[in-house]
């Protein structure tokens, strides 16, 4: 590949790093901190509710090569986005950045101001976000106004799945950058966490996904419990509810109801907590219905437990003919599908190997660095 000289790189649009939320914020640390290896100057825009020692408004440090640069957010379901973003791209106006990478179609509405300014940015959209449930119309609005914003202003849309660029293409006629999300788990670290939440391994059912309707963790609750009550003696191990709802009160009200030894809410975990119960449960469960790569079910494939994920075409994109797919509506298959992992267990192994042999292949977090570098630089000399 022909480099040009180090670049200055700003990521806006993510809660920041370290990552202790979602997938945008896994990308930003990823990403960042593989640019920063290969000489390039990364800065990424934080918030300050990310965790209880942040640094002050305005204050920056460095994580893993990553300048973290810390702006206030209003800590509202609507607000908390959109006004975080703003503050940093009136900041970035005054860095000097060759590039900016914009995260989340929603924070479009930046991309005028940039452009004005002459910096170029690319835009990784993510999903279809204008589809989830959590939305009120007006919500649904903003995200519709989003996904036009980016396609007439930004130099670059990125998405991370062929059914997301393919959107794009149709509704706006643009071609879109593909360009994967990556996973690999690393080392487990020396968490104690099975101990901690009494559990064996290869001897539990885990979902990882915020708590959110389009995530469907209430409904893969009542799958497990429908399994428990009609399982015909088969022995069901526990299910480890991963995550946390930050702005979906009413419906972790509900969840809490079902919580039980058999039922598991530790919250929302991560590092070597996360990686040592991606790499050791028996089956895991990706539910979602609304977005384009989830890196959950990327690490869950690559961590030789069996993958049971919502048939939607982004996850079957994923997935391939390694994963085993279910429906929730109008019938819900997801009881069926354990309970035919559970039954059989020896029968899985070839669909393990295959899992983690595609993960590594098509979903490398180099690769995606090796993308986006070349996105950028082709970006910087335009």
């Amino acid at each position: 590949m022909v480099r040009v000289s180090s670049i200055s790189i700003a990521i806006l649009g993510t809660r920041g790093v370290p990552a202790r939320y979602g997938g945008f914020e896994t990308f930003a640390a990823e990403l960042g901190s593989r640019l920063a290896g290969r000489g390039h100057r990364v800065t990424v825009y934080c918030r300050n509710l990310a965790r209880a020692d942040e640094l002050a408004d305005g204050a920056s440090d460095v994580w893993r090569g990553v300048r973290r640069l810390v702006l206030p957010a209003f800590r509202h379901k609507y607000l908390e986005t959109v006004s975080h973003t703003a503050l940093s791209a009136i900041d970035a106006l005054r860095r000097q950045y060759d590039v900016v990478l914009l995260c989340n179609a929603v924070n479009a509405f930046v991309l005028p101001l940039l452009r004005a300014a002459r910096i170029p940015v690319a835009v990784n959209v993510d999903g279809i976000e204008r589809r989830r449930r959590k939305w009120n119309a007006l919500g649904k609005a903003v995200y519709a106004a989003g996904e036009s914003l980016s396609a007439v202003f930004a130099d670059a849309v990125v998405a991370d799945a062929h059914v997301i660029a393919g959107y794009y293409k149709e509704r706006f006629q643009i071609d879109a950058a593909m360009i994967p999300y990556g996973a690999e788990l690393a080392d487990d670290g020396g968490s104690d966490v099975l101990d901690r939440l009494a559990l064996r391994p290869r001897d539990y059912i885990l979902y990882v996904s915020r708590f959110e309707p389009e995530n469907n963790p209430l409904e893969v609750v009542l799958a497990y419990e429908t399994l428990v009550s009609h399982g015909a003696g088969i022995a069901v191990p526990p299910l480890v509810m991963l995550g946390d709802g930050l702005y979906a009160k009413d419906l972790v009200a509900e969840l809490m109801r079902h919580k039980s030894e058999r039922v598991l809410f530790p919250g929302a975990l991560y590092g070597a907590d996360y990686q040592t119960l991606q790499r050791n449960a028996l089956v895991y469960v990706q539910a979602t219905e609304v977005g384009g790569t989830h890196p959950a079910l990327i690490e869950a494939m690559g961590s030789g437990g069996c993958v049971l994920a919502h048939d939607t075409p982004e996850n079957r994109e994923v997935g391939g003919e390694a994963v085993r797919y279910f429906t929730l509506r109008p019938a819900e298959t997801l009881s069926e599908r354990l309970q035919e992992c559970l039954r059989h267990p020896d029968n899985l192994d070839a669909l393990r190997v295959q899992a983690r042999e595609r993960a590594a292949r098509l979903y490398s977090w180099e690769v995606v660095t090796d993308g986006y570098e070349a996105l950028f630089h082709g970006l910087v000399r335009r």
